[in-house]
C-alpha cells in the first residue's frame, strides 16, 4: 500500500491536523489513518481518516459540551455511536447520515432511560425502562 507520513498541517482558515495521510496517485496529501483535526472555534475530532474524511471511528467533540463517540462515515454519524447533549442528555444507539435511526436509548437528564426505534430524532413509542 502507499506510504503512510505523519503530519502536522494548518488549513488556510485555521484549521490543524496532526496525524497520519498518504499521498495520492496525483501527488496529494491525503487524511488517511488515526489523526486529530481541530478548528479554531474549538471543535475537535480525534480518530479514523479515510479518503480525508472522517472514517471509521471517532470522537468529535463541540464547545458546547456536546460529544459524539461512535462511527462515522464521510464526515457523517453513521452506525453506532454515543451522543451526549451538553445538558447532560445521552443517545446511545444507531445513526444514519448524522440523524438517529434504529435501535436507540436515550437518557434524559434526569438519568432515566428510555428505549426504543428512533427515526430522524422522532421516537414514536418510547418506553421508559425501569430497572428492577
Amino acid at each position: 500500500g502507499p506510504e503512510v507520513y505523519r503530519i502536522s498541517f494548518v488549513f488556510p482558515n485555521n484549521d490543524k491536523y496532526d496525524g497520519e495521510c498518504i499521498r495520492t496517485p496525483d501527488g496529494a496529501l491525503e487524511r488517511h489513518g488515526d489523526g486529530v483535526h481541530t478548528t479554531p472555534n474549538g471543535i475537535t475530532y480525534t480518530g479514523n481518516w479515510k479518503n480525508d474524511k472522517m472514517n471509521g471511528f471517532g470522537r468529535l467533540e463541540h464547545p458546547s459540551g456536546a460529544v459524539y463517540e461512535g462511527e462515522f462515515k464521510d464526515n457523517m454519524f453513521h452506525g453506532l455511536g454515543t451522543y451526549s447533549f451538553p445538558n447532560g442528555a445521552k443517545y446511545i444507539g444507531n445513526f444514519n447520515e448524522n440523524k438517529l435511526e434504529g435501535e436507540g436509548e436515550f437518557i434524559d437528564t434526569q438519568g432515566l432511560e428510555w428505549s426504543g426505534t428512533f427515526h430522524y430524532t422522532a421516537a414514536p413509542g418510547l418506553k421508559l425502562k425501569l430497572e428492577m
